[in-house]
């Protein structure tokens, strides 16, 4: 499935249905009746209440996810193809993050996080856009807003703001304009917040949107490790990808360098910004998906040993299926 992958045809996205149509048949067999999707942080649901989530049954919210799922891998694929971050055109990007975006049954449901990486595939092509640009404020105030938007959703993705000063420390000179940019693009939403709560007489409530900054952070997780016996597959396909881009990281283009660089702390702001949120769910993860999907996309982009790489990706599918299944 791999070599079908790694050619760039218009026509490989139509494989994708299949596939996702597959991963996410364990999510009929294992599904909780009571789980309900939940869209807004209280910044939102404390002027309109929580919309629409009683109406989505348990059915149609895994219909819906497999169907945002195919069109992110899809727009992931456009953005890392753009900038030729895999060094060729395919579609690798696109199947690899549906077949990530399906690894846990919790993964399968509507959530905040799966529209929040709607947001973090926008980020990451503004991201690239910056390099070689000589005026980025304006870029930097987009990128502001877009977190800002995002905490709507999900209040962890406030974590992804360090991703902006992260990004000019590894690809600008320091401009304190550049700096302070993205800082009032994020403040332009929360103070037309702030006014909307005063029009209606509920700025009582606005401080409670902050409340998650003073969780402490967690000394223990109350994790059955036996759930997570299916990331063996995907950490041995992150080894094979450590050891080939190892032996090409400097033979890249600086571009390339830095903006393996900058996914790897989206991919660690992913995993630590859980503790902001009280109510911890494995859904949290899946701002890790988009970062892994691409380093396990170059990996398969450039293996030469067909046997390998096929199959430990053969084995990412069956243990998705068995752990789901089973």
């Amino acid at each position: 499935m791999i070599n079908i992958f790694r050619s760039f045809n218009p026509f490989n996205f139509l494989y994708l249905i299949p596939l996702a149509s597959l991963l996410c048949i364990g999510a009929f067999i294992n599904f909780p009746e009571d789980l309900r999707p939940i869209f807004f942080e209280p910044a939102i649901s404390n002027l309109t209440g929580n919309l629409f989530e009683e109406m989505i049954t348990p059915t149609i919210s895994v219909l819906i996810t497999v169907a945002l799922t195919i069109i992110q891998g899809l727009l992931l694929n456009f953005v890392v193809n753009k900038y030729n971050l895999l060094g060729k055109p395919n579609y690798l990007t696109a199947l690899l993050y549906i077949t990530l975006a399906s690894m846990l049954t919790p993964f399968l449901t509507l959530s905040s996080t799966l529209i929040c990486n709607f947001f973090l595939i926008w980020m990451i092509d503004k991201f690239l856009f910056i390099y070689r640009r000589a005026e980025i404020k304006s870029v930097m105030y987009d990128l502001g807003l877009i977190v800002a938007v995002g905490t709507l959703f999900y209040f962890p993705f406030i974590a992804m703001f360090l991703l902006l000063w992260i990004n000019l420390i590894l690809l600008r000179p320091f401009n304190w304009r550049e700096w302070t940019a993205g800082v009032l693009g994020f403040l332009t939403v929360y103070f037309i917040l702030f006014v909307i709560y005063l029009w209606l007489d509920k700025l009582f409530l606005f401080r409670s949107i902050w409340l998650p900054l003073t969780h402490p952070f967690p000394t223990s997780l109350n994790i059955d490790i036996y759930d997570y016996l299916v990331l063996i597959a995907p950490a041995l396909i992150l080894i094979l990808f450590v050891i080939s881009i190892r032996q090409n990281f400097f033979k890249s283009v600086i571009h390339i360098r830095k903006s393996f660089q900058l996914l790897f702390f989206m991919l660690i702001l992913g995993l630590l910004s859980f503790y902001l949120n009280s109510n911890f769910e494995e859904y949290h993860f899946l701002l890790c998906i988009p970062p892994l999907t691409i380093y396990m996309a170059y990996y398969f982009t450039h293996a030469r040993i067909r046997w390998l790489y096929e199959g430990s990706f053969a084995l990412l599918i069956l243990a998705i299926l068995y752990f789901q299944w089973f």
